[in-house]
């Protein structure tokens, strides 16, 4: 065994016990058909990481030896697994300890009345992980027999794959706990005990992060061991991605050997009121990243913490405000370092592929674990459920039973928690829903521009889908004719095309102008934010390196400011001809900030492939003044260009300077010898 520890963190610094806690990553020994070996937790076994690197193994069996603390005598001692895929059954000593089935939700077992503190026990876990997947929530994870989707599928992630660890508690001790923040002036409380005397104890809850005044509430629990009480904060400090700020809140049960573990929480409060999405009572326009979790060597394990927090800062690099992290109950430590940095989450499960009642049953059985684990980050402000139809057979307008199973997962979210946007089947017919999401794809920008304005009129209920080279459908929007056709948000969470990266650049730039174009959308996702094996869609590669996007900043494209231009682009590398006379282009603003705001569009001709920032150019141009209000696109300005001269071609860089001189705003058009009709 080696001394090395991998992934050594607390798993849970939102719900923090790290003060009697022992890791137990790190090698153990791996039994399966083909022999003995040694594995390393928690990566999953078809992963290069864990050094086992086997696909389609669908049983085996890990052990280890333990030695609790001799200081944890007289505490409740709990071994905790983050998550193992798919079914567990664990024993210590030979005794029974437990089993779970699923493969995303933490899981823990009482093993106070197993295990002496200061002995050495063995620990064995057995894992069974179906080839056929189908039938069980697995997310993007490839199935044999394979998926209908098994193109967009990946290797599969089998046995554990996030932490394991031991950790004390007291003899009565906080068994779940929901910390809400929706009022904006305190904290709303609901929390149930378990242990000796989980009757009529004594909870007390206190504010101890500083920020506070030393707030804190004394509780009791009922006959069943559940507690209900508010801890008010005199001087509410909001949560928002300009100012992520936590509250820390110890919960203490008992006295003297008393439970103790820290919660973070955040005042914030995220909801859909008519067609638009505000937060804490503001205006938010939701410029999201699709985000699949996966690493290159390690699977959907993160290789270490630094990995979380890397893929966050790209994503804000690239000037989004939220990631929908794709059909994967991330490790809670990524949300956390969301719930710090100010990164908004559109959290989601992974569904089963096929439809059947247990495999309907199977999914929402994920459900309250999922809102227990993860209801207190404040970065989780929309539920996604379903995804195009995954797991009930890309049919909802045609079975009954199909739809009734969406609204059923929908009505059930809801009773779990009243208090976010719950998106019942992402991207298609929806049935029950608090968003109006679409996933669209299109190579044409004209086909896409149209289409996207359709939707925005209302003039399209459904758009073109191709599930294969020659097979295209038009996917409905709506279930049923009784959905109501306005008075949601509505917004795309998934779009993107090109097969270079220079092609995806171009269409990134393009359509999301687009969408920005149409004050009704409330949002849009672009899929997506890194490569993941074989699908090359990302803004950045599998390993999160800088792909060659011709100059593009995505930054630019996804600014709470951009321009927004009148013209119909050929195809990459070529928006329009070279003019050898003035051009005329007519430029909107779309701003999303708090207040108006004014200023003059400019344009100067540069080389082809000029980054966007990239030092000085002669000015060809300036607009006259033109003024956006907050969520309105602009009328348009007109720009008179004078040609570049004799060359072969360009790109023109066109920039709004506001009243202070500063840039605002920044896009690019490239000219080739083409002839391309303007808009």
């Amino acid at each position: 065994m080696t001394s090395a520890v991998p992934r050594a963190e607390y798993p849970r610094p939102d719900r923090d016990r790290s003060q009697r806690w022992l890791p137990l990553n790190g090698e153990w020994n791996f039994e399966c058909a083909q022999g003995t070996s040694t594995i390393v937790v928690p990566f999953a076994w078809e992963t290069a990481a864990s050094g086992v690197g086997r696909t389609w193994l669908e049983e085996a069996t890990y052990r280890r030896l333990l030695t609790a603390p001799a200081g944890w005598a007289g505490a409740r001692v709990f071994l905790c697994f983050g998550a193992v895929h798919h079914e567990t059954r664990v024993t210590l000593d030979g005794a029974a300890v437990g089993s779970h089935t699923g493969g995303y939700e933490p899981f823990e077992f009482d093993v106070t009345e197993l295990l002496t503190p200061g002995e050495t026990h063995e620990l064995r876990v057995d894992v069974r992980a179906p080839a056929d997947k189908r039938a069980i929530p697995h997310g993007k994870q490839r199935s044999i027999p394979r998926d209908d989707y098994d193109g967009v599928s990946f290797t599969p992630s089998s046995g554990i794959w996030q932490s394991v660890w031991l950790e004390a508690r007291g003899r009565t001790y906080l068994d779940t706990i929901a910390v809400r923040g929706d009022s904006l002036t305190g904290f709303d409380i609901t929390a149930r005990l378990a242990g000796d005397d989980p009757a009529e104890a004594p909870v007390v809850a206190e504010i101890v992060d500083g920020s506070a005044h030393g707030e804190r509430v004394r509780l009791v629990s009922d006959a069943d061991g559940r507690v209900h009480g508010r801890l008010d904060v005199a001087e509410p400090h909001l949560w928002s991605p300009a100012d992520p700020h936590l509250y820390s809140l110890e919960f203490t049960v008992g006295t003297g050997e008393a439970d103790r573990v820290t919660v973070t929480g955040g005042l914030r409060r995220f909801e859909a009121l008519g067609e638009q999405l505000y937060l804490n009572g503001d205006r938010l326009y939701v410029r999201g990243v699709l985000d699949q979790g996966y690493w290159p060597g390690t699977g959907v394990t993160a290789p270490d913490d630094a990995a979380l927090v890397r893929d966050l800062e790209l994503a804000r690099e690239c000037g989004y405000n939220l990631v929908r992290k794709h059909i994967k109950l991330e490790e809670p430590r990524w949300l956390h370092h969301a719930d710090r940095t100010g990164m908004l989450v559109w959290a989601e499960p992974p569904a089963p592929s096929r439809y059947s009642d247990e495999a309907a049953l199977a999914f929402e059985a994920q459900l309250a674990p999922m809102v227990d684990r993860d209801g207190n980050h404040p970065s989780i402000v929309v539920w996604g459920l379903y995804n195009e139809e995954w797991g009930l057979d890309w049919d909802i307008p045609g079975t009954p039973a199909h739809a009734a199973a969406a609204a059923r997962a929908y009505d059930a979210m809801r009773r779990l928690d009243p208090s976010r946007p719950i998106v019942e089947n992402s991207g298609w017919a929806h049935v029950k829903t608090d968003l109006v999401d679409w996933h669209y794809y299109d190579d044409d920008p004209a086909a896409w521009a149209a289409n996207v304005a359709a939707l925005a009129a209302g003039f399209r209920e459904d758009f073109p889908v191709k599930l294969g080279p020659d097979f295209v459908v038009d996917k409905p929007l709506y279930g049923s004719a009784q959905h109501p056709r306005s008075g949601l948000p509505v917004l795309n969470s998934e779009y993107g095309a090109g097969f270079t990266s220079l092609e995806r650049a171009w269409q990134l730039r393009w359509q999301t102008q687009e969408l920005r174009r149409h004050d009704r959308f409330a949002g849009y996702v672009y899929t997506e934010l890194t490569d993941v094996e074989h699908e090359m869609a990302g803004i950045f590669g599998a390993d999160r390196t800088r792909k060659d996007l011709g100059g593009l900043r995505p930054c630019d494209v996804n600014s709470e400011t951009v321009l927004v231009v009148d013209l119909v682009p050929a195809h990459a590398g070529a928006d329009m001809r070279v003019p050898d006379a003035p051009v005329t282009l007519d430029v909107h603003v779309s701003h999303h900030g708090t207040g108006a705001i004014a200023g003059r569009v400019r344009a100067a001709w540069a080389p082809p492939g000029t980054p966007l920032g990239a030092g000085c150019h002669e000015l060809a141009a300036e607009s006259g003044t033109v003024k956006a209000e907050p969520f309105v696109l602009s009328a348009a300005t007109r720009v008179e260009i004078p040609p570049p001269g004799a060359v072969a071609s360009a790109r023109l860089l066109l920039w709004l300077v506001d009243d202070a001189d500063e840039v605002a705003a920044r896009t690019f058009l490239d000219a080739a010898p083409i002839e391309v009709p303007n808009r």
